[in-house]
C-alpha cells in the first residue's frame, strides 16, 4: 500500500535523525534524574501548615481490656492529639526508620511511647503507695516516667521544641484529669476515713479551745437524752433496781432527777466554760476517738460532697480533661492521621522517592509534544528536497499524505512513552499504580493529540528555524499552562481550570489518577482519554486543511 510505503520512508528518516533520539528519549531521562536528584522530599505534595508529629506507637497495651480507658492510654493521646486541626499525624511503624530519618535531619522530633507506657499511665497517681508512678518534674511531664522517648535532630532545636511542648500539653491533659479522678475517688471512702481517725488519735491532749466549742453539742444532746421518754423508763428501772424493787422509793428517786436535769446541764455548760476543767479533760481525750467507724461512715460521703460543691466549676471525679473542666469534649480527627510512606527514595538515584511519581509522567507528556520539532524538521526537509511536490504529483489523496506522514509519528510517540514509563519503573524505581493495564489506552490517547499537534505545527512551519523557535515556545507555553513543568496541585484552582484547554492537562489528570492514587477513578482516566482523542482527531483535521505540498 503506498500509505504504508510513504509511512516506512518517513520512519526511516526519524530513526535516522540523531536529534530526534535525544530530543525524545534522552533528555527527559537527564531532566527527570537531575530534578530527582535536586528535589527535595516534599516536592509534589499539597501544601499543609499543620504541625506535623511523627509517632512510633510500641505500647503493648493494657494489662486487662476492660479496664480504664478500654483502649491503649498512648491511643487515648494519639486522639487528643489528632483532634487539633492544626496538626498532622504521622505514624511510623519502626524505630530504626524513626531514628533514621532523625538522623538524617528530615524529621526534627519523633514521639515514642515504649512498651510499658500503657502501664506505668495506669499507675500514674497522686496517692502514695509502692506502685504509685509520679509523671511530673521540673518542666511538667516526665516523659521517662511514662516511657515516653522523644528523639530530636539537634540540628532543628526549634521545631523539636515545639513538638516537645505540644506532647507536654498533651499528656497534661490525659494524666491530669486521670490522676484526680482516681485521687478524688479516695476522698471519703474507708480507708481515707480510717488514716484521718489514725492521724487524729495522735491529737493528744485535746486543745481546751475544741472541748469549749462542743459545749452547744453537748447541751443539746442532753435535753434531748433527758426528754426521751425511753430514757426516763430506764431511769426508773434502774433505781429500782439499786432500792431493792422498792417501787415508791425509786419513783421519787427518778422525780428527782427529773426536776434537777436542768440544774446538771447548767453545772456542765459552766464547767465547760472553765479552761482548767477543760485542760484535764482533753489530757484524758484523743480527737481520733470521736471518729468511730460508724462516723467516718457517715462523715466521709459528706466531705467527698462538700469538696465538690466548694470547687463547683470542676468534676473532680472525672477522668477526661473535658468532663472535668465542664467543657465540650475533643473528638479524633482520622483526616489528622496518616502512615508515614518513604517520599524520599533510596540510593544516590532516590529509587523509589514520590517526586518521580509527578516527574516521570510530567516530563513523558511534555516531551511527547516535543514530537513537533522531529516532524516539522522533517517536513522542512522534504520541502527543501522537494519530496512534497513529488508526492502530489503521484497517484495520492491529500489524506493518503496526511496518513503516511502521520503513522511515523505516532510509532515514535508510542515508542517514547512506554519508554519513559518503563525507564521511569527501571532507573528511579516509580510504580505503575494499581492499574498499570490502563496506562496503554492513555499512552495511546496522549501520542495521537501529540501527533496531531505535530502534524499541524509542521504544515505550517517553512523553515528549520521557525520549527525550532515556533515549536519549542509552544510546547514549553503549553507545557507551562497545562502543569507539567509544576505539579498540578500546586497550581491555583483557576489556573487548574484554565490548564484544560490544554491537551497536556487532561493527559497529565488521568496520570495522576494511575500513578499518584492508591484508588484510581476509572471514569476520569477514561474521559480524559475521550478528550485527548478528541484533541487529536480536531488537530489533524486543521492539519489536513491547512497543509500545503507546494
Amino acid at each position: 500500500m503506498p500509505i504504508l510505503t510513504l509511512a516506512a520512508k518517513d520512519l526511516r528518516l526519524l530513526i535516522r535523525d540523531p536529534r530526534s533520539a535525544v530530543i525524545l528519549l534522552l533528555t527527559p531521562l537527564l531532566l527527570i534524574l537531575v530534578l530527582g536528584l535536586a528535589l527535595g522530599e516534599g516536592f509534589g505534595e499539597k501544601p499543609d501548615d499543620r504541625l506535623r508529629i511523627s509517632i512510633v506507637n510500641m505500647d503493648r497495651g493494657l494489662a486487662d481490656p476492660r479496664a480504664y480507658p478500654g483502649k491503649p492510654w498512648s491511643e487515648v493521646v494519639i486522639d487528643d492529639l489528632s483532634a487539633t486541626q492544626d496538626i498532622r499525624l504521622e505514624m511510623i511503624h519502626d524505630r530504626d526508620e524513626a531514628q533514621r530519618l532523625i538522623d538524617k535531619g528530615r524529621r526534627p522530633a519523633v514521639i515514642i511511647f515504649e512498651p510499658q507506657f500503657s502501664d506505668r499511665m495506669t499507675r500514674a497517681s497522686f496517692l502514695s503507695s509502692a506502685e504509685a508512678v509520679n509523671p511530673f518534674g521540673r518542666d511538667g511531664i516526665d516523659f521517662a516516667q511514662l516511657q515516653v522517648t522523644i528523639l530530636t535532630d539537634k540540628t532543628q532545636p526549634v521545631s523539636a521544641s515545639i513538638i516537645e511542648q505540644v506532647t507536654q500539653v498533651t499528656l497534661l491533659r490525659v494524666v491530669i484529669p486521670w490522676m484526680i479522678g482516681k485521687a478524688f475517688a479516695r476522698v471519703g471512702d474507708d480507708h481515707f476515713m480510717a488514716q484521718v481517725a489514725t492521724r487524729l488519735l495522735e491529737v493528744k491532749p485535746l486543745p481546751a479551745e475544741v472541748l469549749a466549742e462542743l459545749d452547744p453539742v453537748i447541751q443539746k444532746l442532753l435535753a434531748a437524752l433527758t426528754n426521751d421518754p425511753d430514757f426516763k423508763l430506764l431511769v426508773l428501772q434502774e433505781f429500782r433496781e439499786t432500792k431493792g424493787s422498792n417501787l415508791l422509793e425509786a419513783t421519787k428517786d427518778a422525780a428527782v432527777v427529773a426536776r434537777r436535769t436542768p440544774d446538771f446541764q447548767r453545772a456542765v455548760h459552766k464547767a465547760f466554760q472553765k479552761r482548767a476543767i477543760l485542760e484535764r479533760l482533753g489530757r484524758e481525750i484523743a480527737f481520733g476517738e470521736v471518729l468511730t467507724p460508724s462516723v467516718q461512715r457517715q462523715v466521709g460521703p459528706t466531705v467527698k460532697r462538700g469538696v465538690s460543691d466548694l470547687f463547683s466549676n470542676y468534676n473532680f471525679e472525672a477522668t477526661t480533661w473535658a468532663d472535668l473542666v465542664n467543657s465540650p469534649a475533643r473528638y479524633a480527627n482520622a483526616a489528622n492521621r496518616v502512615e508515614y510512606r518513604d517520599t524520599g527514595g533510596s540510593g544516590w538515584l532516590n529509587r523509589g522517592a514520590l517526586r518521580y511519581q509527578i516527574l516521570v509522567p510530567s516530563y513523558t507528556v511534555m516531551f511527547a509534544f516535543f514530537l513537533v520539532l522531529s516532524v516539522g524538521w522533517l517536513f522542512v526537509s522534504e520541502r527543501k528536497h522537494g519530496t512534497l511536490i513529488r508526492l502530489r504529483a503521484a497517484p495520492l489523496t491529500r489524506s493518503q499524505i496526511l496518513l503516511g506522514k502521520l503513522l511515523p509519528c505516532l510509532c515514535v510517540s508510542l515508542v517514547q512513552g512506554f519508554f519513559l514509563l518503563a525507564a521511569g519503573r527501571i532507573l528511579f524505581g516509580m510504580t505503575w499504580g494499581a492499574r498499570p493495564e490502563l496506562l496503554v489506552p492513555l499512552v495511546v490517547s496522549t501520542s495521537i493529540a501529540a501527533v496531531g499537534l505535530a502534524v499541524l505545527a509542521a504544515s505550517v512551519a517553512r523553515t528549520e528555524t521557525q520549527v525550532a523557535v515556533y515549536g519549542t515556545l509552544l510546547v514549553l507555553i503549553l507545557g507551562g499552562i497545562s502543569g507539567s513543568l509544576m505539579p498540578r496541585d500546586l497550581m491555583p484552582e483557576q489556573m487548574k481550570t484554565i490548564s484544560l484547554v490544554t491537551p497536556q492537562a487532561w493527559a497529565l489528570e488521568a496520570y495522576a489518577q494511575l500513578l499518584a492514587s492508591p484508588q484510581p477513578d476509572v471514569g476520569v482516566v477514561f474521559t480524559s482519554c475521550g478528550v485527548l482523542w478528541a484533541f487529536g482527531l480536531v488537530l489533524t483535521a486543521l492539519a489536513w486543511w491547512r497543509m500545503d505540498l507546494d
